[in-house]
């Protein structure tokens, strides 16, 4: 691949890990109507932004459990095509499984309203939002250093958990940047009511998604050369 089939590789991937950030912001799954809860409850402003906050915290930390892991595992240059393969038919039954299976965690309901960040962090888990950018994610290390082979593992790792940590920033920044817009509206102008009146369940759209993800991802890594 040329240079500019490259940069436009690195480009397209980096397009889908901000839309799949704002795609979770969007979703009100992934909690923002807590946030607005909390702001109508306390009559102020600053609690939904301190909710969002909790929010943001949450899934970020989420997103770094799932794909940190990778980071180590992309270092075993001479597998990172099985490494590649595999997780995008995890991404695929995993998208499976929501798309059959649709009922909400049980293990949400547990968590206390109070404790945005924990339940940020669970919800994230529970629909495999940090799992759909693994395959992504892989795709920016191939990217970003196809000829890496020669290079010193502990370089290779270091240069790998800082794209992890980046990745894990940019697609939290856009999931809170839709949330929050979303927050502020329903907060501001539009109230709860128009939530329960209007919105409409994006789970199966989701799963439907975390299916294509890994599908996509598993053509190219069995048509790339390695």
């Amino acid at each position: 691949m040329n240079g500019s089939g490259i940069d436009w590789a690195i480009a397209g991937l980096w397009l889908a890990v901000i839309a799949s950030g704002l795609y979770h912001g969007v979703n009100p799954g992934m909690g923002w109507p807590l946030a607005v809860s909390a702001g109508m409850m306390e009559k102020s402003p600053r609690a939904l932004v301190t909710a969002l906050g909790a929010l943001a915290g949450g899934h970020l930390l989420a997103m770094l459990l799932m794909i940190l892991p990778f980071s180590l595992l992309v270092s075993l240059v001479y597998w990172q095509r099985q490494i590649r393969i595999g997780a995008s038919l995890l991404v695929m039954g995993f998208g499976a499984f929501r798309l059959i299976d649709r009922r909400h965690p049980r293990a949400l309901a547990r968590i206390k309203p109070t404790q945005l960040g924990l339940w940020s962090f669970a919800a994230a888990i529970a629909h495999g939002a940090g799992l759909m950018l693994a395959p992504i994610y892989l795709g920016l290390c191939e990217a970003d250093g196809p000829n890496r082979g020669d290079a010193a593992a502990g370089a290779l790792i270091s240069a790998n958990l800082g794209m992890a940590v980046l990745v894990s920033i940019v697609h939290t920044g856009a999931m809170i940047a839709a949330g929050g817009l979303c927050a502020w509206l329903v907060y501001r102008y539009l109230g709860l009511k128009f939530v329960a009146r209007s919105w409409f369940n994006l789970d199966a759209t989701w799963a439907a998604t975390l299916i294509l993800v890994g599908a996509v991802s598993l053509a190219f890594s069995l048509v790339g050369t390695h």
